[in-house]
């Protein structure tokens, strides 16, 4: 099932020495969520650096897109890819573990899932999901005076419905 783009938001936030959050979001993503053949799922997200903005400032986007942090010209993307799980843990909350690749390093990382009420999370209802990595994990280090190292990842999705079948 492909993410519904008119309804995820896959975003990040950073903190400066200063006190002040400066908001990035990923505007250009792909995303499938993949039912296994025992039942559980599997999401895989490909998240575009060339794209990434940092709310309404372009030269802090031209930054993170930089050899500095994302370094876009050289790793074009960040993918995260989901160990495999019960679908129970997007209405009930927990822990959602993956692989989270940023510039070409892979890491095991562990994003949780905010409970969500209604009937078909994912599809009624956003799933959020947040977690936390430090960018030194993955050779960003660039503008360590001026940022901290902690990059907090927020995300919503829903999925594309599926078709229902039509009653007889």
């Amino acid at each position: 099932m492909p993410l519904d783009k008119q309804h995820t938001r896959l975003g990040f936030a950073l903190s400066t020495r200063w006190g002040q959050t400066l908001e990035g979001n990923f505007p250009r993503y792909d995303g499938v969520v993949h039912v296994l053949p025992d039942g559980r799922h599997q999401v895989t997200l490909h998240m575009y650096t060339a794209d990434v903005q940092i709310g309404d400032h372009t030269r802090y986007a031209q930054w993170a897109r930089g050899s500095a942090f994302f370094d876009a010209e050289k790793w074009p993307e960040v993918v995260f890819v989901s160990y495999p799980y019960d679908s129970a843990v997007l209405k009930g909350g927990g822990q959602l573990e993956g692989e989270l690749v940023i510039r070409g390093i892979r890491r095991p990382e562990t994003l949780t899932v905010t409970p969500e009420p209604c009937a078909r999370p994912g599809v009624d209802c956003d799933v959020v999901l947040s977690g936390e990595v430090r960018r030194s994990d993955y050779d960003m280090d660039g503008f360590r005076l001026a940022l901290s190292d902690k990059v907090q990842f927020l995300l919503r999705a829903r999925v594309q419905a599926p078709e229902r079948e039509p009653k007889p």
